[in-house]
C-alpha cells in the first residue's frame, strides 16, 4: 500500500468446514470492501488435509491483498461440545500460523465484543449484524453467507478497536490498565 493513511484488515470467522474471510481497506474515514468469501474443506478428508487446505486458502488471501493486520474471532470459552472447541483450536492455529509466516499481527475478538462494537448490543441477532456490516461498508445488499458477514464484522471490529487504540483496547480499557499499574500487589517471599 502506498499511503500511510491506508490500511487493509483481513477479518476471519474460523471454522474447520467453512471459514469466512473479508478484506477491508480503510482510507481515512472511508471503509471499503476489497473481497470476501469462504474457504471450504471436505468433511470426509483427514484432519491434516483439511488444515492444509485452510492454511493454503488463508495464505492465498494474504498474498493477494497484503493486509497489514488480521482480526480473528476468539474461541468461545463455554463450548458444550469439547470436540468442537478442539477442532476450532486447530483451525485458529493454522490461521495464526499463516499470519505469523507473513509477519501480520493478529488481534482476537470475542463474538459478543464484535457485536457490541458494531451494533451496541453484545447479543445482537444475525440479521442486525448483517445490516450493520451492510451500512458500514455501503453495500447494496446484506453480505451472505453468514460466515462472510461474520468475517466482515470481525474486520470492522478490528478497524474500530485496534485501528485507533493501543493494543486493541478502548479508551476506558486503557485507562483501567494504567490505573492498575500503580496498584501492584506485593508478594511475600
Amino acid at each position: 500500500m502506498s499511503h500511510a493513511s491506508q490500511s487493509r484488515i483481513l477479518g476471519i470467522d474460523p471454522g474447520l468446514n467453512t471459514t469466512g474471510y473479508g478484506v477491508i481497506e480503510v482510507h481515512g474515514q472511508t471503509i471499503k470492501l476489497c473481497e470476501a468469501g469462504i474457504i471450504r474443506s471436505r468433511a470426509q478428508d483427514s484432519i491434516e488435509n483439511r488444515l492444509q487446505e485452510l492454511h493454503n486458502g488463508i495464505k492465498e488471501v494474504i498474498e493477494a491483498f497484503y493486509p497489514e493486520r488480521m482480526a480473528l474471532e476468539q474461541l468461545f470459552s463455554h463450548y458444550a461440545r469439547p470436540r468442537t472447541a478442539i477442532l476450532m483450536g486447530h483451525a485458529r492455529g493454522v490461521i495464526c500460523l499463516a499470519a505469523g509466516q507473513a509477519g501480520i499481527p493478529v488481534s482476537h475478538y470475542e463474538p459478543t465484543r464484535v457485536k457490541k462494537v458494531l451494533t451496541g448490543n453484545g447479543h445482537a441477532p444475525k440479521h442486525q449484524m448483517q445490516q450493520a456490516v451492510k451500512l458500514q461498508l455501503s453495500l447494496a445488499t446484506v453480505p451472505e453467507p453468514a460466515d462472510v458477514a461474520d468475517a466482515l464484522a470481525i474486520a470492522l471490529c478490528g478497524h474500530h478497536l485496534a485501528g485507533h487504540h493501543p493494543g486493541g483496547k478502548t479508551p476506558l480499557e486503557v485507562q483501567l490498565m494504567e490505573s492498575k499499574k500503580g496498584n501492584k500487589i506485593s508478594k511475600l517471599e
